[in-house]
């Protein structure tokens, strides 16, 4: 049915459209600030370029064997047409105006349907939007379509779902795009939008946009509001931009930073400076910057490619004015990380369906294993979940935001203490040690998935940008981590380094 739906969608939107055609060429790897200056130019108009998009995704979606969109957005065309009259009559372009966004199927979005790829909220669609998503959208943003995910998010390994199947890495289809957010990932490295969103409960932002040469913002939790996303863990999740650009990115995060009243965790950022992350786009910000190497990630059961373009993204930062501190060490890494999850799936998603859903045969983790689905990996998921709650070690540790758990509280004083001892700016490490898994035995090769071990527990912003490509032609990211809240140093480092490499390049689709 899934499949029906979104190519009947896009045939429609593409036949509607077949007589108003224009010849314009529209290329690949757009950025916003490109788009905007064609808007500007006359060189083309939102509506083109959302077809470019529609024509795009039919055409390579599905042909080239990535199965990374789950459903188009019926109104895309016309929200086009909306904001091509609104810049004729004002002359003005909103933040993100006319910009195409792959959403994933996470997120609320009015009038779409969303399932977090479960067949138990097939045919669900929200009475509204995620917060995030009314933001982009508030800028100008034009919800296209909604991507493939992990069913529930459970796996940072895979992206498989029971309403769409699996997604494969457009790189290469026979290995992994990551997961939780791998069809957001897929899709952008695909152009088959300009910008995208995912969540990260512990890997699903930064795994994918490294396995799919991205750009993935994992932000301070409290920075951004995480209202109508489908929860994995609350306490953890994160929803945030996966683009193609560092500029990108900061772009989106401008966008959705801020205080929400409808989310009591970002009541921590209401003290904290409103800024324009636009102004620390510098190139030479690496330039005297002080670089922690965390080697205790990076050089644990590490595949010899990858220690190679680690390696060299190390001496790129060098030849770039940075000072390493290599190695950096945090004294008793292992015993801060251990017994940081906790089992809030079950509670999480009952007040989500009685926020949000309101359906009588959905109230619970019960009720949707009652559903059933096709994922067996997310079956073996949801029964470990049934009568779990609190700490899945020591149960008398209460579990708890990032700045009211104990155990959360002394991982990251321990960690930004190191820093200021050593008045390092950021630490690195690479975002995985080992390239895409095979997606046939994506469980066994599972290795190297470094995201899951620090920021998700800390609280702290992590942000991955493109290092290199492996001997197979696969996707590798570095990994910045930085102080809780200071998102603004992140963005000087990534991107100048991003300027110094430019290692971003698309996947060549059949």
């Amino acid at each position: 049915m899934r499949t029906i739906l979104v190519l009947s969608l896009l045939t429609l939107s593409i036949a509607s459209c077949e007589s108003e055609k224009s010849s314009v060429l529209i290329g690949d790897e757009l950025t916003i600030t490109a788009i905007h200056e064609a808007f500007r130019n006359g060189d083309f108009t939102a509506e083109q370029l959302v077809q470019h998009y529609l024509d795009r995704i039919a055409s390579k979606d599905q042909p080239a064997g990535i199965n990374s969109i789950v459903v188009i957005n019926p109104a895309a065309l016309e929200d086009a047409r909306k904001a091509d009259a609104d810049f004729a009559q004002s002359g003005n372009l909103k933040p993100l105006h006319g910009i195409p966004v792959i959403v994933k199927d996470n997120y609320l979005t009015k009038g779409l349907q969303t399932t977090a790829g479960s067949i138990s909220l097939q045919g669900f669609e929200p009475e509204v939007n995620a917060t995030q998503v009314q933001q982009l959208i508030d800028a100008g943003a034009i919800v296209l379509a909604k991507s493939n995910m992990a069913e529930w998010a459970f796996s940072p390994m895979h992206t498989e779902s029971s309403i769409a199947g699996t997604t494969h890495n457009p790189y290469n289809t026979a290995h992994v795009p990551a997961g939780s957010s791998g069809g957001t990932a897929a899709a952008v490295a695909s152009n088959f939008g300009a910008v995208g969103l995912g969540t990260d409960t512990g890997n699903s932002i930064r795994g994918p946009s490294s396995h799919n040469a991205l750009v993935g913002f994992r932000t301070t939790l409290g920075l951004t509001s995480r209202y109508g996303i489908v929860p994995l863990y609350l306490r953890n999740d994160v929803g945030g931009p996966m683009c193609r650009t560092v500029e990108d990115a900061t772009r989106i995060l401008n966008v959705i930073a801020g205080v929400d009243s409808n989310d009591s965790l970002t009541l921590y950022a209401e003290d904290k400076p409103a800024l324009d992350y636009l102004e620390f786009l510098e190139k030479d910000g690496l330039q005297g910057a002080r670089i922690g190497v965390l080697r205790q990630l990076s050089d644990k059961d590490v595949h010899p490619e990858i220690s190679a373009l680690f390696e060299q993204a190390l001496q790129d930062m060098i030849a770039q004015g940075a000072v390493l501190v290599d190695p950096f060490v945090v004294r008793d890494l292992d015993s801060l990380r251990q017994d940081q999850w906790c089992a809030d799936f079950g509670s999480d998603i009952a007040d989500f369906f009685a926020t949000f859903v309101k359906k009588e045969d959905l109230q619970s983790l019960e009720d949707i294993i009652a559903f059933g689905g096709t994922s067996e990996f997310v079956t073996g998921r949801l029964q470990r979940f049934v009568g779990q709650s609190g700490r899945w070690g020591d149960k008398s540790i209460a579990c708890e935001d990032p700045y009211t758990d104990e155990r959360r509280i002394a991982f990251r004083e321990a960690l930004e203490e190191e820093m200021d001892n050593w008045e390092v700016d950021a630490l690195v490490y690479p975002s995985w040690n080992y390239p895409p898994a095979h997606i046939d035995a994506f469980q066994e090769e599972y290795k190297g998935d470094n995201s899951q071990l620090i920021a998700p527990h800390t609280g702290q912003p992590a942000f991955t940008v493109p290092m290199g490509f492996t001997n197979g032609g696969l996707p590798a990211g570095i990994q910045f981590l930085g102080r809780a809240f200071d998102e603004s140093t992140l963005i000087k480092l990534v991107y100048s380094y991003e300027q110094a490499t430019k290692h971003r390049k698309p996947p060549v689709l059949k």
